[in-house]
């Protein structure tokens, strides 16, 4: 089991996406934002990952301003370039454009070298009514613990 320190996390992803391959990529950041992140400020809840220019690159993923930094500070929205192999672009590539899926980013962590990694999964959105029976479907499994705690 890898040894990580969680920065920030898509909870809601999973509620709003039928999630499938999980890839672990890099990122190109500027110092500000590699220290503000070791402070544990970031946001990926409304992010995702667009090709551009045959590249992947982290969209509107929110790491704020480094409260030590100078006029040299970094934009805290601006878009991000994920480091992944040509293989997994591709891959990624192709199943936007042909499948029509999205690629949502899932956990921001720093890996055991220190260096900051972003999870990203492939996904299709599901409907309403996936969402209710997503919940129903927990709400059952809660009660079922909880049943089977009760009655021993």
């Amino acid at each position: 089991m890898a040894v990580f320190k969680l920065i920030a996390e898509n909870r809601r992803a999973r509620y709003d996406y039928f999630l499938d391959d999980a890839v672990e990529a890099g990122l190109v950041l500027t110092g500000t934002e590699v220290k503000s992140l070791r402070v544990g400020r970031a946001n990926i809840a409304e992010s995702y990952a667009a090709v551009e220019n045959g590249g992947i690159f982290l969209i509107n993923a929110d790491i704020p301003p480094y409260a030590g930094g100078n006029r040299f500070n970094h934009e805290p929205r601006r878009p991000r370039k994920l480091l992944l192999h040509t293989k997994q672009i591709n891959k990624l590539i192709g199943a936007v454009q042909r499948e029509g899926r999205t690629i949502i980013p899932m956990k921001l962590y720093w890996n055991e070298k220190g260096i900051a990694k972003l999870e990203i999964a492939l996904a299709k959105g599901k409907k309403a009514h996936d969402k209710r029976e997503a919940t129903a479907e927990r709400d059952w499994q809660r009660d079922k613990a909880r049943l089977m705690r009760e009655k021993g």
